[in-house]
């Protein structure tokens, strides 16, 4: 489904519309949605994008142009989760904090990784698959693991084209 409140730049495809959730997000020029996607309300995607299948995108997360994100990738907007309220009562949007997630410029996420709310993943940085990732990730770094830490840097294998040298 996308709800009629979704902005969809020019050229944006869309897979299989029938198989995503769309709903209160922007995608930018160009950008590529596989299916069985869920981009929620307040979420902003960038230009000439892909998103794979099977990503969960949360309000809170923007995502700069050129960004790949691949297969299964789930971010999270809430450090502290609960079902229910202290009280007992189903938790509504207003129980808990929203934490911002931003993924800058020409980064590339390996499926199945998990971002973490209140991170910042720097310009053309690297997510290795299945990585978790608690900390902002520094420029161009290549990062891996549980918890994910940095254990190289694009740049030094020239895998970032037009990265700075």
């Amino acid at each position: 489904m996308i709800a009629d409140d979704v902005v969809l730049g020019r050229d944006v495809r869309v897979f299989h519309p029938d198989m995503v959730n769309l709903y209160g997000c922007t995608i930018g020029d160009e950008s590529t949605v596989g299916p069985f996607v869920e981009v929620q309300r307040g979420v902003e995607v960038g230009a000439r994008c892909k998103i794979s299948s099977h990503v969960f995108l949360c309000d809170g997360v923007t995502i700069a142009d050129e960004v790949f994100v691949g297969h299964g990738v789930m971010f999270v907007n809430d450090m502290y989760p609960r079902a229910t309220t202290a009280g007992g009562e189903l938790q509504g949007s207003g129980d808990w904090p929203l934490v911002r997630t931003y993924i800058r410029r020409r980064v590339s996420i390996g499926s199945n990784a998990t971002i973490l709310g209140g991170v910042e993943v720097g310009e053309g940085a690297l997510i290795g698959a299945g990585a978790v990732v608690t900390a902002d990730v520094p420029p161009f770094a290549i990062v891996a693991g549980v918890p994910a830490r940095v254990i190289g840097d694009v740049r030094e294998r020239g895998d970032q084209e037009g990265a700075p040298r």
